[in-house]
């Protein structure tokens, strides 16, 4: 560990590194002149290199005290973000924040709760985009990310479980009037299915008892790459889909959508926020974060 002294002769040779002259530096510092050469030179002397060229009137980097520099003005960026984040404004979100969901559950659940933190936090701008494949926030320039399912994609990133719903099998009275209630699964193979359309390939569904792998690739009659399409889809009566709880709810209790194979169809999934890899989480990620996993264990998103 670096002495007390030696962390302030840091600070010392930032700012002046910043500075055109050692007395420009030691106004910054609130030092004299002498203090600021003094601590130039003990670090110069501990380091073994010249860190600067000194002239009459300038003073300018060499190139050991240009590598020097950058990693020291990168150290100290980073203790001051670091107590930025303590500070009390850091708990109050602002700035643009860009956040992309699922489509038919970031309009239906996340989009009511953002818009009302919007109406809390008048500082918080947002970028919301609507997406049901996964994109890479480091390439798109995203801040966070709500997806379902596994993190096979997503190792680079950081991600924070918010909830977990059962996926429902369903589908239109009117379909399973005219083409029957299917009871076993070789029964459900031979139904017409409406099913999600991702990276020029249907989704799978998950059937079985959970903690079994249950992957289950129906009929794929009507591929659409649109959750609330699938939905629509299912309620028009052209087959049978599987969705999350929360985006069928309303439907099943409604009576345009019924359950089928309740008994064999109990996996659920899970619902992440995700986030790119940082030292200090910015504060406005951090907020919604917490309120998206505060909001969650309320049973917002179940």
């Amino acid at each position: 560990m670096l002495p007390v002294e030696s962390l302030n002769g840091l600070a010392t040779f930032v700012t002046t590194a910043r500075s055109a002259t050692f007395t420009e530096a030691a106004d910054a510092l609130g030092i004299s002149r002498s203090a600021v050469g003094k601590a130039i030179a003990r670090l110069e002397t501990r380091l073994g290199v010249r860190l600067f060229h000194r002239t009459t009137r300038r003073i300018a980097l060499t190139t050991d005290g240009e590598a020097y520099y950058a990693s020291c003005a990168a150290a100290l960026d980073e203790i001051a973000a670091a107590e930025a984040c303590l500070g009390s404004a850091a708990h109050l979100p602002s700035g643009r924040l860009r956040i992309d969901m699922p489509s038919s559950f970031g309009r239906l659940v996340v989009l009511p709760v953002l818009l009302r933190m919007c109406n809390e936090h008048p500082d918080l701008q947002l970028t919301m985009t609507f997406t049901d494949h996964f994109v890479d926030p480091v390439e798109e320039g995203i801040d966070l990310l709500i997806r379902f399912g596994g993190l096979h994609h997503a190792e680079h990133l950081v991600a924070r479980k918010l909830a977990s719903q059962r996926l429902v099998t369903c589908a239109s009275p009117a379909y399973l009037q005219a083409y029957g209630v299917p009871q076993t699964l070789d029964e459900l193979r031979d139904h017409r299915s409406v099913v999600g359309f991702r990276h020029g390939q249907s989704v799978a569904w998950r059937i079985g008892s959970e903690g079994t792998n249950g992957s289950f690739i129906p009929s794929a009659t009507h591929q659409l790459n649109d959750g609330d399409a699938v939905i629509e889809g299912a309620i028009a009566g052209l087959g049978i889909c599987q969705m999350p709880m929360s985006l069928v709810r309303h439907h099943l209790e409604s009576g345009a959508l019924q359950s089928v194979l309740d008994h064999c169809t109990q996996h659920h999934v899970d619902i992440h926020a995700l986030w790119p890899q940082t030292r200090h989480l910015r504060p406005k990620v951090r907020y919604v974060v917490e309120e998206l996993t505060r909001l969650a264990a309320e049973g917002a998103f179940d």
